[in-house]
């Protein structure tokens, strides 16, 4: 009778869970992205779509209700600037350049203008927003002498140095992806999201370039010969003193493109609830 009970419990609890996996996955979706993505910064302030470069990602949605949904991206991007590209003959003059890949991980929420369901025919199509959270990885880098250098171990602007009381700037950083979108069903097991998302940063380094221009005779003294021919690359009548960048913005990256998601479950009965 023991053996029998066990196994009318075992029987039961595995149901419970198989339907709550379905239930869980029957508001899952998840799809790939493909887009591009550019800088705002010290090299580029207001040059929206400049230097766009190839953006991918993977996202992960699970649907509350009609109207909210929670998020989750994993997002591949590339930035870039030079000052050799501005109309500005000053900053042609400071010639400073980076390019930077990006990862980013991050999870927010997204809220639909109109009812939304993934394959319905009724509540089919919805303006959207959102706001997540995350860290990305970067990697700013300039090209010298033909090859690819890695500017933050330099202290291009005396970090780590006698020059600066700072010290060298994390390549991790947190991030708040924030915009809008507009999704659309292109079947009953495919839907189509077109975004635009803006990245707000806390860092002003994500191009290497932030404070003061420094002594490059002693910084090549204490963080070499590359570190000082990359703090200055100047040339012309440009006097390299004073302000290198602004200390006082920090950079913004930008994230758009378009999106697949297909369902990673059955429908639910509870959908809207």
């Amino acid at each position: 009778m023991r053996i029998i009970f066990t196994c009318i419990l075992l029987f039961a609890l595995a149901n419970i869970g198989f339907s709550q996996r379905e239930n869980f996955l029957s508001r899952s979706a998840f799809g790939p992205m493909v887009g591009g993505s550019y800088y705002i910064g010290d090299l580029n302030k207001y040059g929206h779509f400049q230097n766009t470069h190839f953006a991918t990602g993977l996202m992960y949605r699970y649907y509350l209700n009609s109207r909210i949904e929670l998020r989750a991206n994993l997002t591949y991007a590339k930035v870039s600037a030079a000052d050799a590209n501005s109309s500005n003959p000053i900053q042609q003059q400071r010639n400073l350049s980076f390019e930077s890949n990006i990862f980013e991980f991050s999870t927010g929420i997204e809220f639909n203008y109109f009812n939304y369901k993934l394959g319905d025919q009724k509540y089919f199509f919805s303006p959207y927003l959102f706001i997540d959270i995350g860290l990305f990885r970067m990697n700013p880098m300039t090209e010298y002498n033909g090859e690819m250098i890695e500017l933050q171990p330099l202290g291009t602007e005396g970090q780590g140095s006698s020059l600066s009381s700072k010290s060298p700037y994390n390549l991790t950083q947190f991030v708040i992806p924030f915009g809008l979108g507009f999704k659309l069903n292109m079947g009953p097991r495919v839907g189509l999201s077109v975004e635009y998302g803006i990245r707000k940063t806390f860092t002003d380094y994500l191009d290497d370039v932030s404070g003061f221009f420094v002594d490059t005779d002693i910084l090549a003294i204490e963080n070499g010969n590359i570190a000082a021919r990359l703090s200055d690359r100047s040339f012309g009548d440009f006097e390299a003193f004073g302000p290198r960048g602004n200390d006082q913005t920090k950079d913004w990256y930008s994230v758009f493109g378009l999106t697949l998601t297909f369902p990673l479950g059955k429908e639910g009965k509870c959908y809207y609830k």
